[in-house]
C-alpha cells in the first residue's frame, strides 16, 4: 500500500509514467469499516472500586469472531471512531461481570519519531531493522458508562505483561517497547503516568505526508514503556540512549 501510494505521487508529479489503470480493486479500508452498533438506549452505569469490579478477563480478539465487536465498540464510543490498523496489530477486549468494559488496540509503530529514536539510541539503519519490534497504542477506550478508578492504569499494566508473547504468537516475533501519543489539549496522560510510562516530549507536528519542516499537525505528547530492562540492546540501540 505504501509503495503504491509513492508511485502514484511520483506519477502525479510527472517523475514517472504509470500504465493505464486496468482494474479497480476493492477499498479494504471501506470494506473493514465497522458497521453501526445497535446499542440499548440506556446503559446502566457501572460505578465501583477496582476491587469491587471483580476479576477481569482480557481477550486478544485479533483474527477471532469477537474482532467485529471490538470495531463496533470503537466506532460507537471512541472520539476518533473506528479505523482498521495497517500492518501487524493486536486488539484486546476486556470483560468484567460478563460484559465488555474496555478496548485496547496496538499496531505497527510510526517509522520515525525523533524523541523515541534518541531515547533508544537509534541511527537510521538500526531503526529500519528493528522498527517492527515496537508496538504503538493508537486506541484505548474505557466504555463511557464504566466509572472505575484506576482501571485504565491497571489494564495498561496487565496488557504490558502479556503483549510480547501475544505478538510473537501471531507474528513470530516479540515486541520490546510500547509507545503512544496523547493530545495534551484533551488529555493529561494520567493513566499512562500511573502505569509507569515515560514521557519523552512533544512530536514535531509533522504528518507522514509533510513536504517541509513546517508543522501541519497538532503537537502530541509521546509516551513509551520498555518491556524489558535490556530493551535497547534488543532493539539495536547505541549506547544508553537519552531520556532516562
Amino acid at each position: 500500500m505504501v509503495a503504491r501510494s509513492l508511485m502514484l505521487e511520483l506519477h502525479r508529479a510527472g517523475h514517472i509514467e504509470l500504465p493505464a489503470k486496468r482494474m479497480s480493486p476493492p477499498n479494504n479500508a471501506a470494506r473493514h469499516r465497522a458497521p453501526a452498533l445497535e446499542l440499548p438506549l440506556e446503559v446502566a452505569p457501572l460505578e465501583c472500586s477496582l476491587a469491587e469490579l471483580g476479576p477481569l478477563e482480557i481477550r486478544q480478539v485479533r483474527r477471532t469472531p469477537a474482532e467485529k465487536l471490538f470495531g463496533r465498540l470503537m466506532e460507537a464510543y471512541h472520539y476518533l471512531a473506528y479505523t482498521q490498523p495497517v500492518g501487524e496489530h493486536l486488539k484486546y477486549l476486556v470483560y468484567a461481570q460478563g460484559a465488555p468494559v474496555a478496548c485496547l488496540a496496538w499496531s505497527s509503530a510510526p517509522r520515525h519519531l525523533g524523541p523515541r529514536d534518541r531515547f533508544i539510541g537509534w541511527a537510521a539503519p538500526q531503526r529500519r531493522a528493528s522498527i517492527h519490534l515496537v508496538a504503538y497504542n493508537p486506541r484505548f477506550l474505557i466504555l463511557p458508562f464504566v466509572k472505575v478508578r484506576h482501571l485504565a492504569s491497571h489494564l495498561l499494566a496487565q496488557v504490558a505483561r502479556r503483549i510480547a508473547a501475544d505478538w510473537e504468537r501471531l507474528y513470530q516475533h516479540p515486541v520490546y517497547l510500547l509507545e503512544t501519543f496523547i493530545e495534551p489539549q484533551r488529555f493529561r496522560g494520567t493513566c499512562y503516568r500511573a502505569a509507569n510510562w515515560i514521557y519523552l516530549g512533544l512530536t514535531a507536528g509533522l504528518g507522514k505526508d509533510a513536504r517541509s519542516r513546517v508543522p501541519n499537525r497538532s503537537f502530541k505528547q509521546l509516551w513509551v514503556y520498555p518491556l524489558r530492562p535490556d530493551f535497547r540492546r534488543q532493539l539495536g540501540g547505541g549506547g544508553h540512549g537519552q531520556g532516562q
